[in-house]
């Protein structure tokens, strides 16, 4: 299963390997005392949650000491394969489940994740700011942007832009079209970009990151 992932990051270290490794039995484990993953899709985690998760690294390379915000990680997606991905990256997962939250941080724990720190919060009550801000569609657009907006900082860093990438399925035009008339954000900070044009596994098709530019 891990080898889904090798197949498109040939490049880990073997330390980076041993945790994409570990995360399986990890998952399966807590899975089964603390349900953060649907039942039926268990057994589609590298596909389906850690792959997924690590699209983001297809698009966007964090600089070393970015900080990044995963909103309504759940089990840990997409922060936690991102995490072992940026070693040199800061990483603050939140939920407002506080379960989730303890799963997220057993397994954090367990692969001796220094740069990720677990919270359960509210997205809108976190009082800091961020290089970048991650999530897997806990919402439609206009209603998760205006929780993260102000907390992404404007600009750039070391060359990158910073800003929000949303992990979203299906068609999502219009969706980012009335979230940039809500926010009063120009149609050329959004960019539209298709999971499917860098892994071939069908189950992308019609997934996409939406990157909004801060």
């Amino acid at each position: 299963m891990e080898e889904l992932i090798f197949k498109y990051f040939p490049n880990l270290s073997r330390l980076q390997r041993e945790k994409i490794t570990a995360l399986g039995p990890l998952y399966r484990d807590w899975n089964q005392k603390i349900n953060v993953i649907s039942r039926k899709d268990i057994d589609n985690l590298y596909l389906h949650h850690i792959l997924h998760s690590l699209s983001v690294a297809k698009l966007l390379n964090f600089p070393d000491g970015a900080k990044i915000l995963d909103v309504g990680t759940g089990g840990g997606f997409p922060g936690i394969p991102l995490a072992i991905l940026f070693p040199q990256c800061h990483f603050y997962l939140c939920d407002s489940i506080l379960k989730k939250i303890r799963v997220v941080n057993e397994i954090k724990d367990s692969l001796l994740l220094e740069n990720v720190y677990a919270k359960q919060i509210r997205a809108e009550e976190i009082d800091e700011v961020f290089d970048f801000v991650v999530s897997r569609a806990v919402t439609d657009l206009s209603t998760f942007l205006p929780w993260v907006w102000k907390k992404v900082k404007p600009g750039n860093m070391d060359g990158v832009p910073r800003g929000i990438l949303y992990l979203k399925g299906g068609f999502v035009n219009e969706e980012i079209s009335l979230a940039a008339e809500k926010m009063k954000i120009k149609m050329d900070s959004f960019s539209k970009n298709e999971i499917n044009s860098w892994f071939e596994e069908s189950w992308f098709e019609e997934k996409s990151i939406i990157f909004i530019k801060r």
